[in-house]
């Protein structure tokens, strides 16, 4: 399973997986996308409820993202040779990640690394750090060549 979500990061793990993994993806690979459901950041200015409209564009165009990115990929991936589903999902991508390796009982996570420094990863979180941990199979974390 590929973990994606539009970064440059994980745009560069998807590339360098079907490039350098083609021959084992061959017999197949999941494009993952999780995408955070949490709007709190967009509506903390405003006072009083948030118009249903805004929720429902917001969401419109999180879907059209989502749709998009996993269309490119599975594109990638054909053009490689590779036969990919696409899955998303709602929810903290952390965990959708983990509970997807194991729900589609995946031999191999390959995930992005933003290469954030030990600070911001401490105060953000990391995904991928996260998923070395949590995952129930080896986690391939791929960095950016510098």
């Amino acid at each position: 399973m590929i973990a994606i979500d539009g970064s440059e990061s994980s745009s560069y793990a998807l590339k360098w997986a079907v490039e350098n993994l083609d021959h084992k993806l061959k017999s197949g690979v999941i494009i993952f996308n999780a995408t955070s459901a949490d709007y709190t950041g967009v509506f903390s200015g405003s006072y009083g409820s948030v118009p249903l409209d805004l929720v429902t564009s917001l969401q419109g165009d999180q879907k059209d993202f989502t749709v998009s990115l996993l269309t490119k990929a599975k594109e990638l991936c054909e053009k490689h040779g590779i036969d990919a589903e696409t899955v998303a999902l709602m929810g903290n991508p952390k965990e959708a990640i983990c509970d997807a390796v194991q729900k589609f009982n995946c031999q191999l996570l390959i995930i992005g690394s933003r290469s954030r420094g030990r600070i911001r990863r401490t105060v953000l979180g990391s995904v991928s750090d996260y998923c070395v941990h949590h995952a129930k199979c080896p986690v391939l974390v791929v960095k950016p060549s510098v």
